[in-house]
């Protein structure tokens, strides 16, 4: 299968975040026979920096044909006091693509877990994945 892959480098480490992701997809392309097309966009600082807006039209555009998108970090301390901010273009590509969900990883360590506002009763039966300390 083809996909097509909208990559949003951003700001700060989000480039080089960013240049992680095609080996990783020419990885999975070999194991699992699918094509990645990634093509980069601005948004964020970046885009501001570059035309004035957070989120310009073309990645818009280009983020709704995507079959995936892929953000990496947006923002930075450049921005923190701009009239523009990075984060306006975040909002406006979630309002438009309608998603909401900000999933991340999480490792529970058994000898923190107590230190965790995320108490046992909270976590546990919700499938995190829980490392075994050697």
């Amino acid at each position: 299968m083809k996909y097509k892959i909208a990559s949003l480098p951003g700001d700060g480490i989000g480039p080089e975040v960013a240049q992680a992701l095609v080996p990783i997809l020419d990885a999975i392309g070999e194991i699992f026979c699918h094509q990645f097309e990634v093509s980069e966009y601005l948004v964020g600082g970046a885009a501001i920096d570059a035309c004035g807006d957070p989120l310009p039209d073309e990645t818009l555009a280009a983020c709704k044909q995507a079959s995936a998108v892929f953000l990496a970090a947006i923002g930075g301390p450049k921005w923190d006091q701009a009239k523009v901010r990075p984060e306006q273009g975040l909002l406006k590509l979630r309002s438009e693509l309608d998603v909401y969900a900000n999933i991340r990883p999480l490792t529970i360590y058994p000898s923190l877990a107590a230190a965790s506002p995320l108490k046992p009763e909270i976590f546990d039966g919700y499938g995190f994945y829980y490392c075994a300390e050697s």
